[in-house]
């Protein structure tokens, strides 16, 4: 029986509502087309960042509800108080992360608590706690793993082509997660935890854990030596990884910026129908994912669906630059890198402590005098990070003292 509605020949309904679920998803974050059909974010500064993440983050904070639920109570107590933390006596320490652990846990609260979501990395791993000595609790994170395989403007700076890449990849990582939490992140506490990412404790892990390591494309056995480990700033330019120099020697340096392409701008649930679509169009890359299978997948996907969908690859850009930093760990990893022959001059390394103490002198003491306003912060304060979860928290259980924590860990 005659409906009355009009009759569409040739269009595809679920692709017609999936290209309006992607327009109307990139208008909501505030995008903009230019002429060329280019997208254009509304804005590159700190605030217009945080915005634009803020779906991605409601999403993640929401798929771990249940998580936040069960242990809020019984990991807050391990977040200081500001009356809590003595500048003078702060000993950082590592306490390397294993999963399944009631630390892995710790490690997952305190990092959905950044109003830029992490990754959870891939391949080979290597998480850390950095923890305060002096009161057992927590200061920081740290994890490193395997690298992007395309990355432009760090290419450039060792010097290499495809090959070298493919050959000589396997001796670098990321870090993926790197910063401290408050309220150790207003004594500039970000700043001693980038530096003990050149730190002879992370050198020695990963010769321990990867020395024997398959490279990523050519699935052969290597010697790795970690020569150096990349990270990026989330907020555009970075003042706390610039100009981190201790006793003359650079542990982290700028290599320039990425160009304002990925795919942080598709949330998961997007993501999934795309993904979804392209298992319908029988595509390999709808389940193309296992660790080895080729690098940077998701970004793969995500530019096969739309560009089946009609999109151009414009969409893909979006627009937000982030500066790229190195952090060499042998004084010969450019030469090394690059294919020359020779063992990692790694006799500049100092150990955690050893750079704690000079970051304690250079960042942390100094600003505590300056702004001694860190001493109001309340740990409590910290449930606020927690958006829509933050009726989750309830108030923190002493049961368990900073100070017992630390001496559960193995540090």
């Amino acid at each position: 029986m005659p409906t009355g509605r009009p009759i569409i020949i040739g269009v595809n309904p679920r692709e017609a509502n999936l290209k309006r679920k992607v327009r109307e998803h990139l208008q909501q974050l505030g995008f903009t087309r230019t002429q060329e059909g280019a997208l254009c974010p509304p804005g590159k500064g700190k605030e217009a960042i945080r915005a634009l993440h803020g779906a991605q983050r409601e999403e993640r904070l929401n798929a771990s509800d249940r998580f936040i639920a069960r242990s809020s109570a019984k990991l807050m107590p391990f977040f200081a108080n500001g009356g809590e933390v003595v500048p003078e006596k702060i000993s950082p320490v590592l306490e390397r992360v294993s999963s399944d652990t009631w630390q892995s846990e710790l490690f997952r609260l305190a990092s959905l608590s950044w109003s830029v979501p992490v990754s959870n990395g891939f391949g080979r791993r290597l998480r850390y706690l950095v923890w305060d000595q002096a009161n057992g609790k927590l200061m920081g994170l740290i994890a490193v793993g395997d690298p992007v395989f395309n990355l432009g403007v760090r290419d450039k700076f060792i010097g290499w082509d495809t090959a070298d890449r493919a050959a000589r990849l396997v001796n670098l990582m990321d870090a993926y997660v790197l910063g401290a939490v408050p309220p150790y992140n207003a004594l500039l506490g970000g700043k001693l935890v980038a530096c003990l990412l050149r730190s002879r404790d992370i050198y020695d892990d990963f010769a321990s854990a990867y020395g024997g390591s398959t490279g990523i494309i050519s699935q052969t056995e290597k010697k790795a030596r970690l020569l150096a480990v990349v990270t990026t700033s989330s907020m555009g330019r970075s003042a706390v990884y610039n100009r981190l120099k201790l006793d003359g020697t650079e542990y982290l340096k700028s290599i320039g910026f990425t160009g304002g392409w990925g795919h942080f701008h598709i949330p998961d649930w997007l993501f999934i129908e795309l993904r979804d679509y392209l298992r319908e169009l029988d595509h390999q890359y709808a389940d193309q994912h296992a660790f080895g299978q080729g690098p940077n997948w998701r970004l793969r996907t995500t530019r096969a669906a739309l560009k089946a969908l009609g999109f151009k690859d414009d969409l893909m850009r979006h627009g937000i630059q982030r500066e790229v930093f190195i952090s060499q760990l042998a004084g010969n990893a450019a030469k090394l890198l690059q294919g020359g022959s020779g063992k990692p001059d790694t006799q500049s390394l100092l150990s955690v402590g050893e750079i704690g103490e000079l970051a304690l002198n250079r960042w942390v003491i100094p600003r505590s005098r300056n702004r001694p306003e860190f001493r109001h912060w309340n740990s409590t304060d910290l449930i606020d990070l927690y958006g829509s979860q933050a009726r989750h928290f309830s108030a923190p259980s002493h049961s368990v003292s900073g100070r017992t924590a630390l001496s559960l860990c193995a540090v």
